[in-house]
């Protein structure tokens, strides 16, 4: 006869029986959420700000909600919805069947667009967020050893691999937009896109003759320096729809991604390369729609260094109109002489920093905004007037806007700088004045947050007047001293030369002022000023307060007793004893 099972061995059965049950629910449970799971798993979780999300119809524009609470089997669960913005209605007159690519679109609900579209979605690494924007635009770079290290400076910037896709008639992309964060257009990610979207623009485009439409989704403008003011074509709430002269696109996306490597070499044959291309491209109808100009804005301060900045560039060889903005406060006898100097004068209405304390030089610095309204000019050259050119730089008109030397940490300089004319720009400009915050309270500051994508041309295309390192002095004076010139244009910061008598640099004389201190630059300055018309030179004379303005420095000087004793150096310039 066989024994009964102990109490304790149907005990452990029981739980073994208990526990497999458990497994089992649990793996169907985790089954059927799966399933809701993966139902939505092209909708990646969506971040939204109150720049960028609302719950209202504005614009043509329909939002769905992102949120939403659905039961499985009984067991609540949040799932993540797609965002739906309605397709922008001109798209109707477009025709249907078009070949689109979708770019960053994976949040939003794109079944409209299928339903009369060939639709493909680009597949891309997102750029690390460990990469910065001061990586792509480091502060300060020795540009003599970077020309003879050749090795890539500038991080990678992943793209997909453009050709794999077919030819194409619309690239559709969403862009991100954090304003009004603080810096949000120095945003790495959103930098990628566009040159994603210029790089497929580009290489993808349907036909030999074929033009490219995009579209962009955003509350921010597209970048301007990508993507030009004049070829945006419609706006309709948050769509931007866009046809891009794609030749000046190619050029863009030819170039280094940031300031991390110079956009033209330092090497005198690259440069000489450039010289012989415009002998064979820049036909007289080319030259006429390419200018270089400068402007006076504040007083006639400045007319002598204007007058100065004409002959210097004359003597270069250079074929191209000089256009001077400037206004009445002007006297007639500076005109003439400003005409007669070489400059074609162009009269505009002042255009006052909404910033800038009453009676302070940056009053008016915003005037130079007017530049983008010489519209019959195709590419404009910028030139500051405390600046002479010592050769010819007609080959920078090959660049596109923004191209400019670096100042400092990740900004440019806007003393020499290639510009496209646009009206379409210059309102832009005056829309934003108020809402744009420059970092120096000047137009330079106002463009840096406007052209946070721009082009590093060589400093000695615009070669700074100071020695803030003492290591630089030996080095740059070698530079100013050449002969033939190696330089190609000098900045004369601090007091200029011709408010100091010509025998020295008057900034010697200045405590504060000295890191602009060079004796040898400023005998360049007065070189070419020697070179010119005595009719015109006459227009560099002192005022009798400018008089006693450097009688005072020069006796300051001697009371600090500055080593270097440059108050003890006997004036002979003969403007010392002329009215």
């Amino acid at each position: 006869m066989k024994s009964l099972p102990s109490k304790a061995l149907i005990i452990k059965i029981n739980l073994v029986f208990l526990v497999c049950f458990l497994v089992a629910y649990a793996a169907l449970l985790h089954w059927q959420l799966s399933s809701v799971y993966h139902e939505y798993a092209a909708s990646r979780p969506v971040t939204c700000s109150s720049c960028e999300c609302n719950h209202k119809v504005e614009a043509g524009i329909k939002m769905k909600e992102v949120l939403e609470e659905q039961t499985v089997n009984g067991t609540k669960a949040i799932v993540k919805k797609k965002v739906k913005h309605k397709k922008p209605s001109f798209l109707n007159g477009m025709g249907r069947g078009m070949k689109i690519v979708m770019v960053n679109m994976e949040e939003e609900d794109i079944s409209e667009w299928r339903a009369h579209e060939h639709i493909t979605t680009v597949q891309f690494e997102k750029v690390s967020e460990l990469l910065e924007w001061n990586d792509l635009f480091p502060g300060q770079i020795d540009e003599e050893l970077e020309e003879m290290d050749n090795r890539p400076t500038c991080p990678e910037i992943p793209m997909p691999p453009v050709y794999s896709y077919s030819y194409m008639d619309m690239i559709v992309v969403k862009l991100p937009c954090k304003y009004p964060e603080e810096g949000w257009r120095r945003d790495v990610f959103r930098l990628q896109l566009h040159l994603v979207v210029a790089n497929l623009a580009v290489k993808r485009k349907r036909g030999k003759n074929g033009k490219m439409k995009l579209m962009f989704l955003s509350k921010c403008r597209p970048m301007m320096e990508i993507f030009r003011c004049k070829d945006l074509k419609r706006r309709e709430g948050d769509w931007w729809y866009y046809e891009p002269n794609l030749a000046k696109l190619e050029q863009k996306i030819s170039l280094p991604i940031g300031s991390c490597k110079l956009a033209l070499s330092l090497r005198e044959k690259e440069i000489n390369a450039y010289d012989i291309s415009n002998v064979e491209s820049n036909t007289k109808l080319a030259i006429r729609r390419e200018a270089y100009a400068t402007i006076l804005h504040s007083s006639a301060t400045y007319v002598c260094g204007a007058i100065t900045l004409a002959q210097s560039l004359l003597r270069t060889g250079t074929k191209r109109d000089l256009i001077l903005l400037l206004d009445k406060s002007i006297s007639g006898p500076n005109r003439d002489a400003l005409v007669k100097a070489g400059w074609k004068l162009r009269f505009i209405r002042r255009i006052r920093n909404p910033r800038a304390e009453k009676d302070t030089y940056n009053e008016y610095n915003y005037s130079k905004f007017r530049l983008w309204q010489l519209t019959d000019y195709e590419k404009i050259i910028f030139i500051d007037a405390d600046i002479i050119v010592l050769r010819n730089i007609d080959f920078l008109f090959h660049f596109p806007q923004m191209s400019a030397t670096g100042n400092a940490r990740s900004i440019f300089n806007s003393g020499v700088m290639v510009i496209e004319p646009s009206n379409c720009t210059f309102r832009m400009f005056m829309q934003h004045q108020r809402e744009i915050i420059s970092y120096n309270g000047g137009d330079q500051g106002f463009l840096n947050e406007v052209f946070v994508w721009w082009h590093r041309l060589p400093r000695r295309l615009n070669f700074f007047k100071n020695f803030e390192n003492s290591n630089d002095v030996s080095v740059k004076n070698q530079l100013f001293d050449a002969d033939p010139p190696q330089l190609y244009a000098i900045h004369y910061l601090g007091l200029k030369p011709w408010v100091c008598y010509r025998d020295y640099d008057c900034n010697w004389d200045v405590g504060f002022l000295r890191v602009y201190a060079s004796d040898i630059a400023h005998r360049i300055w007065w070189k070419l000023h020697d070179q010119m018309d005595e009719n015109l030179q006459k227009f560099c004379g002192l005022t009798r307060q400018r008089k006693i303005e450097l009688y005072w420095s020069r006796k300051k000087a001697e009371e600090m007793g500055l080593i270097d004793e440059h108050w003890k150096i006997n004036v002979t310039d003969p403007r010392r004893y002329t009215s």
